[in-house]
């Protein structure tokens, strides 16, 4: 799972959440600090309005949580997620010594992005792409 500290990276560089079932998050809140939770059709609903996202808590009347605005919501992306938001710029994960390294193509030229985590070298590999673009 990638770190918190690179989830809010990715959702301050612009990269948005589709909450589907099987997608892990945490609620950006006090007192949630230690709490990882998963959409699912059973427990935890993606509900749309107009006025935006709701993950819906379904059954959950010992958290007295019935449910969270998206933007209390702070996805964090797992590595098929985060290698399909690479997309054709992506070309290799490789285990080093001391990790993980990703290897894309920015603008036709090879970059190379270490991280002791396979998921947390994604998310820095997926950062590059962003900030490239810009």
């Amino acid at each position: 799972m990638v770190s918190r500290t690179l989830a809010n990276d990715l959702r301050l560089a612009g990269v948005r959440w589709r909450p589907a079932s099987g997608d892990t998050f945490v609620i950006a809140r006090e007192g949630f600090e230690g709490d990882v939770f998963v959409v699912s059709d059973m427990t935890i609903e993606s509900h749309e309005f107009e006025t935006g996202t709701i993950l819906g808590f379904n059954g959950t009347t010992e958290w007295a949580l019935d449910s969270v605005a998206l933007e209390d919501a702070l996805w964090l992306p797992q590595e098929h997620q985060l290698r399909a938001l690479l997309g054709g710029t992506f070309r290799s994960l490789v285990r080093t010594a001391s990790g993980y390294r990703v290897e894309l193509s920015v603008g036709g030229e090879a970059t190379i992005v270490e991280a002791e985590e396979a998921d947390d070298a994604y998310a820095e590999a997926l950062l590059t792409l962003v900030y490239a673009a810009l």
